[in-house]
């Protein structure tokens, strides 16, 4: 009996006990959203819903409900172009028309409009053009085209080789800072597998789809590929003949020697040379 009785102790003080833990335990974390609740309510800090990804998303994707979360955002710092509404995110009516992934999306990352394209559209070239500029291709080989380093969402320079009006043969810096917005029929900005490219599309004004049009059809095209976080202008750069080799040097290397004809005559064992005009 003393037995049941010691067992019937010992169940009720570890009941007793795991009650205290738990309810222990449901303290603390009801504490912790309290102080969470002070913390906002003391900065004053308004929250709104907006839409993140549920998880990585890649270029070409179709956007699905299924890959987006709604998280709470302060509302003061939410991007102009984030999706706070689902609406504007998926189609809800019976045409179902979907949004494809034109940049690379992290999972918990907000999604922005930017990021996406309109609702029926595909990730082609036209959806990574922003408003005013216009899509140009360039003829490239694997020199002027760095080797195959190119890819799309970089930054080049072009440089341009061809005869000036006096005849000069100069190499100059047209264009800085051109954002390429596909390599070959390519637009994935995610690819990092080399390619020689025969044909790169960059994303400029109408005026210079009309200077890179004159350039490529009136000499020869180079481009310099630039650094990630580069955004410095190079300002004016032209090289001639004379700038490479030195003024004095390359003068030398164009001067023509004046030709000089003569005729041979023969007097007796004697060969004598004599000068003549030219006939030509």
């Amino acid at each position: 009996m003393r037995i049941v009785f010691a067992l019937v102790l010992i169940l009720g003080v570890a009941l007793a006990g795991g009650a205290v833990y738990f309810a222990g335990q449901q303290f603390n974390a009801n504490a912790s959203h309290i102080a969470e609740l002070k913390k906002r309510v003391s900065k004053n800090v308004e929250l709104a819903n907006v839409y993140v990804a549920a998880k990585n998303l890649k270029y070409g994707q179709v956007l699905q409900k299924e890959d987006i979360e709604v998280v709470e955002w302060p509302a003061n710092s939410i991007p102009e172009t984030a999706f706070t509404n689902i609406d504007d995110l998926i189609d809800s009516t019976e045409k179902k028309a979907f949004r494809t992934v034109i940049r690379a999306v992290d999972k918990g990352e907000i999604l922005l409009s930017t990021k996406v394209t309109g609702l029926g559209e595909d990730a082609g070239v036209a959806s990574s053009l922003t408003k005013g500029m216009r899509a140009f291709t360039l003829r490239v080989d694997v020199a002027s085209g760095v080797s195959g380093f190119l890819r799309a969402g970089d930054k080049i320079d072009i440089y341009w080789t061809g005869k000036v009006a006096n005849g000069t043969v100069v190499t100059r810096l047209i264009m800085d800072g051109i954002s390429l917005i596909a390599i070959d029929q390519s637009a994935n900005t995610q690819s990092v597998a080399p390619t020689v490219a025969k044909t790169v599309t960059v994303a400029v004004s109408p005026k210079t789809v009309a200077s890179l049009a004159q350039a490529q059809s009136t000499g020869k095209l180079l481009l310099s590929l630039r650094g990630v976080d580069d955004e410095t202008t190079s300002g004016t750069i032209e090289v001639t003949q004379n700038d490479l080799l030195g003024r004095e040097v390359a003068q030398e290397i164009v001067k023509e020697e004046k030709k000089v004809c003569t005729i041979k005559t023969r007097k007796g064992a004697e060969v004598i040379q004599v000068p003549i005009p030219c006939s030509n």
